[in-house]
């Protein structure tokens, strides 16, 4: 599937409509669910070293599976909120990562390295 095909199709599991104020109730739940859905990958990913010695089943990716779409889908929301193709999200950070590896900075802090 394509990510601006993606973009289109989730819309209508969208219970709000969009808008590009950034105190608008759908757009700033939006944001915030990107680091709630992270945060559960995260705590699936934590549960799998503390309970399991980190041997990850194929159970635990499909369950961390449906959390990444999750993720996907507020990131992808947030940037149709914001009259972002999805696709230029995408290509935007490859161009940034392709960069930052052309430059060696590939570690290190900062947005802009």
């Amino acid at each position: 599937m394509k990510f601006d095909d993606y973009q289109q199709k989730i819309k209508k599991y969208d219970q709000y409509t969009e808008t590009d104020n950034p105190l608008d109730p759908g757009l700033f739940e939006k944001v915030l669910g990107i680091s709630g859905e992270a945060g559960e990958v995260a705590d699936k990913l934590k549960k799998i070293v503390r309970d399991k010695g980190g041997k990850i089943s194929d159970e635990d990716k499909i369950e961390i599976a449906k959390e990444l779409g999750d993720v996907i889908w507020y990131v992808a929301s947030t940037a149709r909120y914001l009259g972002i193709p999805f696709s230029e999200v995408a290509k935007k950070n490859v161009e940034k990562l392709e960069s930052r590896y052309q430059r060696g900075k590939l570690n290190g802090d900062g947005d802009n390295r």
